[in-house]
């Protein structure tokens, strides 16, 4: 599903933020990417959704080469992921229903299906009983979770989540990765940034860990 080939990433004026990492997780894995503040994780992320371009080496999602990708078919080429981010990215002045609906109408359905989709995104994080309601009317967890529904809601055979817990708390934290967990378990590839090792290791996933941006450690932690 995602494969790393001597990939590096260059800024301007700046260190590299990815030095000659290469990996490879399968279709249908759920793994965790950790490493120090600025080891590149959101770097890594941002370079299999194409939100930036690898200064060398090759990327393949789904079989795809999507370093060859143009920028035209980037925003189609981008459907087949689901993305959450930890600050949300709702849109304050749309309600729930609309934020999660947005991925869906800028690719064209039809309402009705819309409304299908959007609803059943909404059951599955438990909060069909909002979607009328905005973004400042909920909660932190009730806003990540509604950044879950959007980012499931057209079906993406992959997911890939930045920091998603990093402002909740333990509780909630652990809600969220069993609804990770339960995606995982219906196919979807998921591959989750975090820096909360005492959450992942009570997990029985991989774990690659990045360290100044190069690739330190991949292994499974078994709980206790």
């Amino acid at each position: 599903m995602i494969n790393f080939d001597n990939v590096g990433k260059r800024y301007a004026g700046a260190r590299e933020a990815l030095v000659g990492v290469s990996f490879h997780l399968e279709q249908g894995e759920m793994a965790f990417l950790t490493g120090h503040s600025g080891a590149g994780k959101s770097t890594l992320l941002k370079l299999i959704a194409m939100l930036e371009r690898a200064s060398y080496g090759q990327v393949f999602v789904n079989g795809q080469n999507i370093t060859r990708i143009s920028r035209r078919r980037t925003p189609y080429a981008r459907r087949q992921i689901g993305i959450i981010f930890q600050n949300y990215k709702l849109l304050n002045d749309r309600t729930v229903f609309d934020n999660v609906a947005l991925p869906l109408v800028i690719a064209g359905y039809h309402y009705q299906e819309i409304r299908r989709r959007v609803r059943a995104a909404l059951d599955k994080v438990g909060l069909l009983d909002k979607e009328k309601r905005y973004p400042v009317m909920l909660s932190g967890g009730e806003q990540q979770r509604v950044g879950v529904a959007r980012a499931v809601v057209n079906k993406p055979p992959l997911l890939l989540a930045d920091e998603p817990t990093g402002n909740l708390d333990p509780e909630l934290s652990k809600e969220m990765m069993y609804l990770f967990e339960q995606f995982n378990q219906v196919g979807v590839t998921v591959l989750i940034a975090s820096h909360d090792l005492d959450l992942i290791s009570r997990m029985n996933h991989r774990v690659f860990t990045l360290g100044h941006g190069k690739m330190i450690a991949d292994k499974r932690l078994v709980p206790a």
